[in-house]
C-alpha cells in the first residue's frame, strides 16, 4: 500500500481501499474474465433499459397517472437517471470492480453502508428479473394465442384469472441462468443480436405509428387533476401525501411526478452496466461511454414512443397489459401488433439476462469480501464466471417469477434503485474529499452541486412511491442489518485483517 493510501478505518464504517479492492480481483480463483468492450457495455445498457418500462408500463401510467404527459414523465425520470449516471461513471471508471454501488460504498462510506446497499441491490435485481420475466411471459402467451396455442389456465401465472404458476417465466429464468454460467462473451453476443431486434421494433413503433397519430388524442396534453376514489390508504397513497397530507391526485402536474416514479423502472439498467466493470478490458475509458451512451439512446427512444402511442390512441382507451401492440390493433393494423409482440417477447429476454447478471455480480463481490459465504466467491475454472451464486439465485428467482404478480414487484424495484442512486451520489462527494489523490479518468462535473441534485431528485421520486412500498423496503433493510450482525460482520475479510485474523466483536 503506497504512502499516499490512507489505512483502512475500523468499526462499522471501516472502508476498503480502492487499491485493495482492485488487488482482490487479481486472485486467480476469485477473478472474473475480462472480455467486454465499450460497445458490449452500451449494448448491455440498451438491452436492459429498453424492456418492461416501454412495452408494458407505458399504457398503465398514461391511462392512470399522466395521460399524454407520460412523455414528460419519461423526461423527468431520465433527468434523475442522468444525474446518477454521471456519479456512477466516475466510480465505475475509478473502482473497476464487480459490485456496482456496493463496491463504491465500501470504498467511500464504509462497510455497514456497503452491506446495506449490497443487500438492497440483491433485492432490486432479483425482483427486477422476476418482473420482466412475468412481462415476457404475457407477450409470449399473446403470440401463442394468436397461433391457436393455449396453455392450461393454471400455468399462466397469478396475473391471469385461475392461474397459479407462470411456467413460461420460470423456464426463461432457468435458461438465462445456464447462459450466464457459460460465459460473459456468449451473453454479450446473444444480447447484441436481441438488442438489434428490439431497437428495430421500437423504430417500427415510432415510424409506423407517426402515420396514425391524431392531434385530438393529445387534448388535453396534461389532463386535469383527478382525485382518486376514497379508500386508498397507506397501501396506495404516496409517502409524500402521508407525510404532508395534501389531497392525492392523478393527472395534472403532480400526476407527472407520480408517473415518473413508476416509469423510472424503465430506466433501470445503466447501473447494472457498472456491475460489469471488472469484466471490461479498458474500464477507465469504456465504463463512462457505456453508462452514459446507453442512457441517452434509451431516453430519446422512450420519449418518442410515449408521444406516438398516446397520439395513436386516446390515453383513456390504452391497454395496460400490451399498450403498443393493442394501439396498432385499434387502428386496424394487427400485423404491426404481431411484430411488436414478437419484438417485446424477444427483447425482454435481454432485460432478464442482464438484471440477473447484475445481481450475481453483487452477490459474488459480497461473498469475496466475506460478508456472504466465501463458497459463492469461486469462479468456474473454464468459463471464468461466478457459477455458484448464478445457479443459486437463478433457481430462486425462477420460483419467485412463477408465483408472483407483476404489480406487487415493480414499485419495490424502483425504491431499491433510487436508494442506490442516493448512496452512490453521496459516495462520490465523500471519496473526492477523502481520496483526492486517486486517478480519475472520468470526473463527475460540478461536485458537490450535481451529486446533491441527484440525491434530492432521487429522494423526491422515492417520496412519490406508496407507503406500503416503503414498509416492505424497510422490512427488507431491517432483515439485512440482522444478517450483517449475525454473519457478515464477524466473517468480513477486512474486519479480520484489521483484528489480526480474529472475528470482529459483536
Amino acid at each position: 500500500m503506497s504512502s499516499s493510501t490512507p489505512p483502512p478505518s475500523g468499526g462499522l464504517f471501516r472502508t476498503k481501499t480502492v487499491e485493495q479492492s482492485i488487488q482482490d480481483t487479481e486472485e486467480p480463483e476469485h477473478a472474473l474474465k475480462k472480455s467486454l468492450s465499450w460497445w458490449d457495455l452500451t449494448v448491455f445498457g440498451v438491452g436492459v433499459i429498453i424492456g418492461t418500462g416501454i412495452f408494458v408500463l407505458t399504457g398503465k401510467v398514461a391511462k392512470e397517472n399522466a395521460g399524454p404527459a407520460t412523455a414528460l414523465a419519461f423526461v423527468a425520470a431520465g433527468i434523475v437517471c442522468a444525474l446518477a449516471a454521471l456519479c456512477y461513471a466516475e466510480f465505475a471508471s475509478t473502482v473497476p470492480v464487480a459490485g456496482s454501488a456496493y463496491t463504491f460504498a465500501y470504498a467511500s462510506i464504509g462497510e455497514l453502508p456497503a452491506w446495506i446497499i449490497g443487500w438492497d441491490l440483491v433485492l432490486e435485481f432479483a425482483l427486477g428479473t422476476a418482473v420482466v420475466a412475468v412481462g415476457w411471459s404475457g407477450y409470449v402467451r399473446s403470440l401463442m394465442d394468436n397461433a391457436g396455442w393455449h396453455l392450461p389456465a393454471s400455468l399462466e401465472g397469478p396475473d391471469v384469472p385461475g392461474g397459479t404458476f407462470d411456467i413460461l417465466a420460470f423456464i426463461l429464468v432457468l435458461v438465462l441462468t445456464v447462459i450466464l454460467v457459460l460465459g460473459m462473451k456468449l451473453s454479450a453476443r446473444i444480447t447484441g443480436l436481441v438488442v438489434a431486434i428490439k431497437v428495430t421494433v421500437v423504430m417500427i413503433v415510432i415510424v409506423a405509428g407517426l402515420f396514425f397519430v391524431v392531434g385530438d388524442n393529445y387534448k388535453p396534453f396534461i389532463p386535469d387533476p383527478v382525485t382518486p376514489e376514497a379508500g386508498g390508504g397507506w397501501e396506495t397513497a404516496p409517502l409524500v401525501q402521508l407525510m404532508f397530507g395534501y389531497e392525492p391526485t392523478n393527472f395534472g402536474v403532480m400526476g407527472i411526478f407520480t408517473a415518473a416514479s413508476i416509469v423510472f423502472f424503465a430506466f433501470i439498467g445503466f447501473d447494472v452496466v457498472a456491475t460489469a466493470a471488472e469484466e471490461t478490458k479498458l474500464p477507465q475509458r469504456d465504463m463512462p461511454r457505456g453508462i452514459l451512451g446507453s442512457l441517452l439512446i434509451c431516453t430519446v427512444l422512450y420519449v418518442a414512443v410515449a408521444l406516438v402511442v398516446t397520439g395513436m390512441q386516446h390515453y383513456t382507451r390504452l391497454s395496460v397489459s400490451a399498450p403498443l401492440a393493442d394501439a396498432f390493433k385499434d387502428v386496424g393494423h394487427p400485423f404491426y401488433a404481431g411484430v411488436i409482440s414478437f419484438g417485446a417477447a424477444v427483447g425482454l429476454t435481454t432485460v432478464c439476462l442482464i438484471l440477473l447478471l447484475g445481481q450475481t455480480r453483487v452477490f459474488f463481490a459480497m461473498s469475496r469480501d466475506g460478508l456472504l459465504p466465501r463458497f459463492f466467491a469461486i469462479t468456474h475454472p473454464k468459463f471464468g464466471t461466478p457459477y455458484r451464486p448464478t445457479i443459486l439465485l437463478g433457481v430462486l428467482i425462477a420460483i419467485v417469477a412463477g408465483f408472483t404478480s407483476i404489480n406487487e414487484l415493480a414499485t419495490l424495484v424502483n425504491i431499491g434503485t433510487l436508494f442506490a442512486f442516493v448512496v452512490v451520489a453521496f459516495g462520490v462527494m465523500v471519496l473526492r474529499r477523502t481520496r483526492p489523490d486517486l486517478p480519475r479518468s472520468f470526473r463527475t462535473p460540478w461536485v458537490p452541486v450535481l451529486p446533491i441534485l441527484s440525491i434530492a431528485a432521487s429522494l423526491w421520486l422515492m417520496l412519490n412511491l406508496p407507503g406500503e412500498t416503503w414498509a416492505r423496503f424497510g422490512g427488507w433493510m431491517l432483515l439485512g442489518i440482522v444478517v450483517y450482525f449475525a454473519y457478515g460482520r464477524g466473517h468480513s475479510r477486512l474486519g479480520k485483517a484489521l483484528t489480526g485474523g480474529k472475528a470482529a466483536p459483536r
